[in-house]
């Protein structure tokens, strides 16, 4: 017997539904942008420079006691990860004030906590302001040039009222997910812009499998009401996008609670962008379809049987 969250031949109403998802995600969205420029986010050494030690201690790490020993040294922010095995561990400490010599001192004072210890420091690197501010460019370069690349893609496959569409759908997303990181001061680093770019097609995905199903029952049912044709799409869906949703949420919300502190801040995001993808899929999508006045006459023409209208037949 197949599991299923959602009972089959649900019929609820989300069109009705925009007249309260519109304004709250505008709220939100509006919300998140003055939060940017007012509160700003919490960058993380890759994006503000310091200092990046990479090192290999003699059998399995003690990550905490690490973290407690070089938080003693008043350096700010340190972080403490392992990566590749249980021997080696990465260390970031936030630029300090002073210019090279400063980030020299560092090193130095890294070193003296793990004298007397088979210790190997296999790499030290100073990333300056300019190197973090070319990844900060990178990043959002990389953020805009999927958006455009979305919006070409659909565009192409679909009418541009879907491109549109799926443009401010996911962009809704995105805006709110980085509200999050300033609304909580959670660290922004490059695998937040992974996590960004995650969200981004897990967003995409979901909105186009509802937007095929439009596609498709605007073709077959071509003389009913748009908004009929839209719930009935969004209620055929709805089935397989809460088990999607909540099958990836299982696998992040074991990665929030055994991952450790390194990736909470990256999981959270994910967690929270999944949530907020599939509420854009299901109450933000096939509104905005609405919005642009799609009619179905723009689609392939087809009547209520799924036969070809005889027009089209003889236009053929």
């Amino acid at each position: 017997m197949l599991l299923r969250i959602v009972p089959d031949n649900t019929k609820i109403k989300f069109m009705w539904l925009r007249k309260v998802s519109f304004p709250l995600s505008i709220v939100l969205v509006i919300a998140s942008i003055a939060a940017f420029f007012t509160i700003g986010l919490n960058y993380g050494i890759d994006f503000k420079g310091g200092t990046i030690i990479e090192i290999k201690t003699d059998g399995p790490a003690d990550v905490a006691s690490i973290r407690s020993d070089l938080s003693s040294l008043n350096l700010g922010d340190v972080q403490v990860q392992e990566f590749g095995g249980s021997d080696d561990i990465l260390i970031r400490v936030e630029e300090q004030p002073g210019g090279e010599l400063a980030q020299q001192a560092v090193i130095g004072k890294v070193r003296t906590i793990f004298e007397g210890q088979e210790v190997d420091f296999r790499r030290v690197e100073v990333v300056g302001p300019r190197v973090s501010g070319e990844l900060a460019q990178a990043g959002a370069i990389a953020v805009a040039a999927s958006l455009l690349a979305i919006l070409f893609y659909i565009w192409f496959r679909f009418e541009w009222q879907f491109a549109v569409g799926a443009i401010l759908t996911t962009a809704n997303d995105v805006v709110i997910t980085i509200g999050l990181f300033v609304l909580l001061q959670l660290d922004f680093s490059l695998s937040s812009i992974a996590a960004v770019l995650t969200i981004i097609g897990y967003s995409l995905n979901d909105t186009v499998v509802v937007y095929d199903r439009i596609r498709e029952n605007l073709r077959k049912y071509k003389k009913r009401p748009l908004t009929e044709v839209l719930d009935m799409s969004i209620n055929e869906t709805l089935s397989r996008t809460t088990m999607t949703s909540l099958t990836t949420l299982l696998a992040l919300f074991a990665l929030y609670i055994f991952g450790g502190e390194v990736i909470q801040s990256f999981t959270l995001a994910m967690i929270f962008g999944i949530v907020i993808g599939t509420y854009s899929s299901i109450f933000l999508a096939a509104p905005f379809l609405i919005l642009f006045n799609l009619r179905a006459e723009a689609m392939s023409p087809k009547d209520d049987d799924g036969e070809k209208d005889p027009k089209a037949k003889a236009s053929a």
